[in-house]
This record gives C-alpha cells, sequence and structure tokens, in this order.
C-alpha cells in the first residue's frame, strides 16, 4: 500500500482534521530492510524514514512556553503548522520487539547514539546514513529488540550527511537584532573559510547599519574590523581578500529577519513520540510506521546539546502530551552539564555551546539548574528544573570532567551559590565519569589537535551501556539504579578549582587553565552581558597527587592509571596559551621507569614503580573492572574486554 502523503494532500488534511489530532500526516519515504537483513539478535530490522506533518494551537495551555507561537502564521483552522524529518529503526517481525522505545536526540541533525554509546567505528556520514552493519556499533539495542526513533528540531541544522531537520514557519514582517559569533578553526570550519555565515538574513544591506569587531583572547577589547556582505546571509572581510584570523573571536551585531518560533521543535518531539508510543492512526486514519508493536515504556538519550535538549524539554513542561499523558519514561542526559538549548527565544542559535572562548555570552544556562528544589541567590526565586506534577521522567544526569570545569555541571547537584549539597531525589540520578573529556568516546586518542597537551583518549561509553540498561530496569521494574556517585562538598571531593590547582602536580611542559569557567546568567545576548558570576559557584573534582579525580566513577583506565586525564587542555596557538581549549581535555603520562621520571623532573611515580610488572597491572585492571561489574556500573562484557585490553596493551 502506499503510504506517501504529498504536502498538497497534507494540507488539504490539515484543514479538516479535529484539533486534538497533532500528528496530521504520517508520510513515509522510504521504508527497506536495514545492513541488508541482518539478523542482529531479534530479527532481521527494517529502516523507515519519512516525515511527520503536524500543527499547534497556540491557545493550547500546553503550547503557552513556546515564545512566538502565536504571531506565526496558521492554517484554515486556525493551527500553526510543521514538518519533522523522522528515521527509525524497528523490527521487521513485531512479535521480536521487546515494547521499548528509544529516542536519540539529535545534535545539529546528527545521530549521536551509536558512536557516542555503542563504539561504532565510523566517521559521522557513515553514522548518519545507517547503512551498515558497523554503524550500529556493538548493537545492543538491535539484539534487544528496541525501536529506535530519530527526528529534527531545528530547522538550520545541517542538511550535509544525512542530517534532520524541522520545517517551522517564519514569522511575517518581524525583525530585530542579533549577534553572531564567529571563531574559525574551532567553530567554524575549514579555518580558511573566506566568508562568515549568518544565523539569519540580514533585514538591512547597509554594512553602515551593522558592524563587525575582533579579539584575541576573551578578556580583550573588541576592536572594530571592516567588512562587507557576501550576500544576505554572510559576511567577508575588507579589504578584499584579507582573511579571518583562526582562533580569534569575531562578533557581528546586524538586524535581521527570518525569526521563527523555534519551540516548535519541543512539541514537535513531544507530539511524535507520543503518536509513536501510543499507536496512534495519523489523521487519515491510517496507521502510523509502528504498527503491530506494542510499546511499554519510551526513553530518550541526548549527548552534549542533546542532553541539553532534554533538560531544556523537562522545564518547558514538553514531557506531559497535549491529553497530559508522560511522553517519556526515563530520560539519559550525558554532558549536557547545568544547561539548557538557546532555542526559545526570538532569533534563537540552538547550535551555540558556551565555552570560555567560545559563545561565552550566548544564553545557555538559566535557573534552575538542578532537579531539585533550590534557590536563586541572584533573584531570590525558587524552583527546580523537574516540575512535581505526574509528567517527570526518572532522570540518570552523566557528566565528565570537562562539564564541572567548562559547564558548571556541579551546580546540577549542588545550591547555586555553590555551598552545600542537595538532597537526593529518588528519582534522579547524578554520575561524573572522572578523568574524561566533553567528547570521550570510543577511538579517541592522544592527538593535540588544535590544544598544547596531548589529547585525553579516555571514553565514557561502557558507563553509558551500563547507566542505559540501569534506566531500562529502572522504569520497567523499579530496580532502581547505582546511588549516584558525584563529588560532594560535605566530604571535600567537590572543591573550588584554585584548590585543585594549587595541588596539582607540576609536570614539566604542561600548559594549566588558570580557572573553571564561570557560569553566570545572561542578561542581554545582543549586546554579551552577563549578570553577576558571584551568584552562581559552579566548583569542580578534587584531585590525588596524580592529578587524577578522586571521586565519580573511576572506570578502571582511572582506576588503574597509567597517567594522569583531565577534563581540560589549553589552546597551542600564540596569543591563546592561557584560553581554555574547547572542551578538550589532557593526557600526561607517566614515565615508563624512576630513570626516565627523574631526568624529566616529573614528580610522578613512573609506571614501573607503581606496577611491578605486566601481571601485577592486569591483576589491577581486573579489580577495578569486577567491582564495576559488581556495582552495576560497567557490563560483564564490558568488564571483560577492559581485562583483555590491559592484557593486550600491557605497560608499553
Amino acid at each position: 500500500m502506499n503510504r506517501a502523503v504529498t504536502a498538497a494532500a497534507a494540507a488539504a488534511l490539515l484543514a479538516t482534521t479535529p484539533a486534538a489530532a497533532r500528528i496530521i500526516a504520517f508520510e513515509v519515504t522510504t521504508q527497506a530492510p536495514f545492513a541488508g537483513g541482518q539478523d542482529f539478535g531479534a530479527g532481521p530490522y527494517l529502516k523507515v524514514s519519512g516525515i511527520a506533518r503536524g500543527e499547534l494551537d497556540p491557545a493550547d495551555p500546553r503550547n503557552a512556553p513556546i515564545v512566538d507561537l502565536g504571531l506565526a502564521p496558521r492554517n484554515a483552522r486556525g493551527q500553526v503548522e510543521y514538518a519533522t524529518e523522522v528515521v527509525i529503526l524497528r523490527p521487521a517481525d513485531p512479535a521480536r520487539a521487546n515494547g521499548r522505545l528509544l529516542y536519540d536526540v539529535t545534535n545539529r541533525g546528527r545521530k549521536m547514539m551509536f558512536g557516542g554509546v555503542f563504539d561504532a567505528p565510523g566517521g559521522q556520514p557513515e553514522l548518519n546514513a545507517l547503512q551498515t552493519p558497523a554503524s550500529v556499533g556493538l548493537a545492543l539495542p538491535l539484539r534487544a529488540g528496541t525501536t529506535l526513533v530519530w527526528s529534527g528540531w531545528d530547522p538550520e541544522a545541517p542538511r550535509a550527511n544525512d542530517g534532520l531537520r524541522i520545517e517551522i514557519p517564519v514569522l511575517p514582517g518581524i525583525t530585530g537584532p542579533v549577534r553572531d559569533e564567529f571563531i574559525f578553526g574551532t567553530r567554524i570550519n575549514p579555518g580558511d573559510r573566506p566568508t562568515a555565515p549568518l544565523s539569519y538574513p540580514a533585514a538591512e544591506a547597509d554594512p553602515a547599519q551593522a558592524g563587525l569587531t575582533v579579539r584575541r583572547r576573551r578578556e580583550d577589547a573588541p576592536q572594530p574590523v571592516a567588512f562587507a556582505y557576501a550576500g544576505p546571509r554572510a559576511i567577508r572581510l575588507l579589504p578584499e581578500g584579507a582573511a579571518f584570523i583562526p582562533g580569534s573571536i569575531y562578533e557581528f551585531r546586524y538586524v535581521a529577519s527570518g525569526a521563527r518560533p523555534l519551540g516548535m521543535g519541543f512539541a514537535a518531539t513531544r507530539d511524535l513520540v507520543s503518536f509513536l508510543r501510543h499507536g496512534e492512526a495519523d489523521g487519515q486514519g491510517r496507521p502510523g510506521p509502528l504498527a503491530g508493536i506494542a510499546i511499554r515504556a519510551a526513553f530518550a538519550l541526548g549527548i552534549s546539546q542533546s542532553g541539553r535538549y532534554l533538560r531544556h524539554h523537562i522545564d518547558l513542561g514538553m514531557n506531559a502530551d497535549t491529553r497530559g499523558r508522560r511522553v517519556f519514561d526515563g530520560v539519559l542526559a550525558h554532558i549536557a552539564g547545568a544547561g539548557r538549548v538557546f532555542a526559545n527565544e526570538r532569533f534563537a542559535q540552538p547550535d551555540r555551546t558556551a565555552t570560555w572562548h567560545e559563545d561565552f555570552a550566548h544564553p545557555e544556562t538559566w535557573f534552575p539548574m538542578a532537579a531539585a528544589e533550590t534557590t536563586d541567590p541572584a533573584t531570590g526565586r525558587r524552583g527546580a528544573l523537574l516540575r512535581g506534577d505526574g509528567s517527570d521522567p526518572l532522570l540518570i544526569e552523566v557528566n565528565t570532567s570537562t562539564e564541572y570545569w567548562q559547564k558548571g555541571a556541579s551546580l546540577t547537584h549542588t545550591d547555586p551559590a555553590g555551598t552545600q549539597d542537595l538532597h537526593v531525589l529518588p528519582h534522579v540520578r547524578h554520575y561524573l565519569v572522572a578523568g574524561t573529556k566533553h567528547g570521550g568516546r570510543f577511538g579517541a586518542t592522544t592527538a593535540p589537535g588544535r590544544c598544547h597537551n596531548l589529547n585525553n583518549p579516555h571514553s565514557a561509553s561502557s558507563l553509558l551501556r551500563a547507566l542505559l540498561a540501569a534506566l531500562e530496569e529502572w522504569v520497567e521494574s523499579g530496580t532502581a539504579p547505582p546511588p549516584s556517585r558525584v563529588p560532594r562538598i560535605a566530604d571535600g571531593t567537590l572543591v573550588p578549582a584554585e584548590d585543585v590547582l594549587r595541588r596539582f602536580p607540576v609536570v614539566p611542559g604542561t600548559l594549566r587553565p588558570r580557572f573553571a569557567t564561570p557560569i553566570a546568567p545572561v542578561t542581554d545576548w545582543v549586546a554579551g552581558t552577563r549578570g553577576a558570576e558571584e551568584a552562581w559557584r559552579p566548583l569542580v573534582p578534587a584531585v590525588d597527587a596524580d592529578g587524577n579525580e578522586r571521586a565519580g566513577v573511576r572506570l578502571p583506565d582511572i582506576a588503574v592509571p597509567r597517567g594522569t586525564h583531565t577534563g581540560w587542555n589549553l589552546y597551542a596557538a600564540a596569543g591563546l596559551q592561557e584560553e581554555l581549549c574547547d572542551r578538550e581535555g589532557s593526557f600526561l603520562p607517566f614515565a615508563t621507569d624512576a630513570a626516565a621520571r627523574q631526568a624529566a623532573g616529573d614528580p610522578r611515580p613512573s609506571l614501573a614503580e607503581r606496577y611491578p610488572g605486566q601481571a601485577a597491572y592486569v591483576a589491577a585492571v581486573r579489580v577495578a573492572a569486577e567491582v564495576l561489574a559488581a556495582e552495576r556500573l560497567l557490563l560483564p562484557a564490558d568488564a571483560e574486554a577492559y581485562v583483555a585490553a590491559a592484557r593486550e596493551r600491557g605497560l608499553r
């Protein structure tokens, strides 16, 4: 049967379908066996690609949090339309499905799950294309019979390499001030690109109505730079042929058009997942793409920007659908820090991610930061990320060392002033992946890239696999996950950054940061101003004599170290060596023996001084892995893999 619905037919449906139906049409564009019909353990899978067409009622209180929804164009029935791109992997035989739906929030249009959790070895184009067995890595969800879903939520997400987007209407007649920031070689690539892309079309073609500045470091004073427009959505430097300097901070303020109610992306996710999990028919009365599969529980996984998206989703009340039903039963947000997404404001820019050197004054962190209720010392307001209205999911938040140093992660489990630990909520867990950088995943290396120190190759993926399995048990059987494992003020493992820097071992040739990135509310993102940084006080994990973090989940490579692993690094480029390298970490290897250590002036014991031989090293790794497996912080197969890797690698 031809399930496709043309845009014209969908428009006709939108004019006649009752308002209670939120997904008006689900258009299947392609459906084919995944990976040639390979059986991963629950039979072959189907890959379904399509478009979900929906509408939102601006008068519905569930949609009230969406900024500017009431200004958007409406159809004949007074509804605002959207169309989101969807990809689904589902068991071909509904009887082999396990009843779980796992929604992997796209990150700038990209599919993140298999590279970030299940150790798929390919590059992002292969992971997005989702065609081969290699693209699903360890394939644990496919072995179990889980239904997997991705969809677009950002209309500006890159289309390259099968990125997913959503269509959201432009607000007619709306113009306003915008500030774009460009840093070539980090956030804008290639670094020698001749033009800088604008987030929105310029509404005024006269360059005199806009301004461009540059500074080398965040603390430097911005200096004006001559520019010209290179079309409505790009600028270039003057004189002709002048090049942007990689690593420097360019800021462009201009009057823009093209604003959209970007918060519609949250509602589109809400309504799509509700449509799928409840087996509803679309606006034509046709069964959805999961026909025959009974969904018992829905889970969400978000990595980095996607994790911040899920925190924002909960805060906006989007975890209750338009009938008040819970959307996601369990949520795992990884490396989100204390932030949300700059998506629900006029002229918002969801792709921004705030660090010290990059996007520092673009909004990312709003009160409340914690799931538990706290008081904002800046305003006296009380609030909590969770709503307590029956819609809250079971929540697991995982962060690495980088999020404590650069993303304010401690504020998810302390009061905003950083003076006391928060009480533990029974339906929330927090974990620190000790000694790990923001993007720590399978296949990472020590290549420094644009940073000065060797990079941190440590991966968080084995812990994420265990915690995702624990989240499934928590939702389905009520078996609670392992207790939260984060540094705490009360036991001295969560401290000011200056304490760590004072105690950190002096390793020759290593650059160290001056401070952790300050966290504060942005008061005017166009002007680039922030509130008082004294009000919110992020803290960082305390370290041992080697410089490794004492608290959190110390995976075997951290518990039995071969060097110091940090969540920070510094830029290598001239003029930037005091600036934190964008969400990167450092690896400072131990010397091989006492003679090499003494020759280098390294105060840390060498490998030979720590481990009498290969057997002792492997035995120590085995003990660390078995303890974590017993605590349900490693899957048994991953514990065995750590021991095998230690045996193969040895002390080389």
